[in-house]
């Protein structure tokens, strides 16, 4: 058990480390109860040590830590990223680079949808992983011995996993597949929490301009007030509560006391006041400027035969390549395609194109046909006669 409790052990471990080839990283963090993720362990290892580092104790100081991360001559290793990135953004204002993200090289090595990191060490270095204290209170101190044991494993199982997958990509040529997965996790826009974005997330029915203008600014005030107070968007008005209030559009604290859930107390206090002031805000945006409903794709009638056909192929060359078809497209990305031959989507750019793309098209064009063979399905080129005339 190593854990890193003072700044000048930690200084020294990211010293001895300056010049590592790469660094398997994993975190353990609280959102229960807040808007931000709160780090409360990170660990942190090469192939001859790993450490648990606590930012809790006091008088703590991380830069030399976050000094590792920003190296860009030090490779990263995470096993699904995205969460670790993002609190690596919220504390040094910049994001760990080089990346590699072993859920994602699974993916691409063939160890199916979005593999959990237990059953990816227990294939690739034999671990058994105590997963006993996945779910215990990070914040607590202190902490536990078979806590930091269970934290600990996590980057020493991700040493070899890395190196295997390494060995397998490079085998398989199959490194650059991962590049425009990894750009995505390293570009800072995937992180920034943006108020005025914040209504796109939303899941509304109504197309109503309108409506949209208010649901913009009160999903606005919301953010912000979420992110000042440091607690879950729902702990300030829930999705629901927006969606009433926006149909609704009070004017008066009474009118918005009548919103469900939202107590006369709370209508007539600041809270309601700042809800009255994002509902007037949107009412006043002129209509030209109301924002547009989200584009819904209409399905072309009699496209369902074709997009069936197509997620045939998909699965069959997905097996074939052994690829994950998340990584490769998606039912959106198939209905467009089967509407459109220079559909703006990955599966007819880059690595995807050569693995399905080029095949999608020419079974949609006569092409190509799928036939059943045994068991097994393959592909039968049509002759180009035959094609022109179907």
């Amino acid at each position: 058990m190593t854990l890193i409790a003072d700044s000048d052990a930690l200084a020294d471990f990211c010293a001895r480390h300056a010049k590592a080839e790469f660094l398997a990283v994993d975190t353990e963090f609280m959102r229960d109860s807040t808007y931000w993720p709160k780090l409360c362990l990170a660990q942190i290892g090469d192939r001859d040590e790993a450490v648990a580092i606590d930012p809790l104790a006091p008088g703590m100081d991380l830069e030399p830590m976050f000094d590792l991360m920003k190296n860009n001559k030090i490779l990263k290793v995470f096993h699904s990223a995205r969460q670790d990135m993002e609190i690596f953004y919220l504390l040094m204002d910049a994001l760990p680079a080089p990346i590699f993200d072993t859920q994602v090289a699974a993916m691409v090595c063939g160890f199916g949808e979005s593999v959990g990191y237990d059953t990816l060490a227990r294939k690739l270095s034999g671990a058994q992983i105590d997963k006993s204290s996945r779910f215990a209170d990070w914040s607590r101190r202190p902490l536990k011995k078979r806590q930091i044991d269970y934290a600990l494993s996590d980057v020493i199982h991700l040493r070899p996993v890395y190196e295997k997958l390494r060995r397998l990509l490079d085998k398989s040529g199959r490194t650059a597949w991962l590049d425009e997965e990894m750009a995505v996790l390293t570009a800072p826009k995937t992180y920034q929490l943006l108020p005025e974005t914040a209504w796109l997330r939303l899941k509304t029915r109504s197309g109503d301009p309108r409506y949209l203008a208010i649901l913009r600014a009160l999903a606005a005030w919301r953010e912000t007030e979420a992110q000042r107070r440091d607690v879950p968007r729902n702990r300030v008005l829930r999705d629901e509560q927006l969606f009433d209030v926006a149909a609704h559009h009070p004017t008066g604290a009474e009118e918005l006391g009548r919103t469900r859930g939202l107590s006369r107390e709370m209508a007539g206090g600041r809270i309601g006041q700042a809800i009255l002031k994002a509902v007037a805000e949107g009412l006043a945006v002129p209509e030209a400027e109301c924002p547009a409903p989200p584009p819904r794709a209409e399905r072309p009638a009699g496209l369902g035969p074709m997009i069936d056909l197509l997620k045939v192929l998909l699965k069959m060359k997905c097996e074939t390549h052994e690829v994950a078809q998340k990584l490769v497209a998606n039912t959106a990305d198939l209905e467009a395609i089967a509407a459109d031959d220079d559909a703006q989507v990955p599966a007819l750019g880059g690595w995807r194109l050569e693995v399905f793309g080029q095949d999608a098209l020419a079974l949609k064009n006569g092409r190509l046909a799928l036939a059943a063979e045994g068991r097994k399905v393959r592909l039968v080129p049509v002759p180009a006669k035959q094609a022109k005339a179907s």
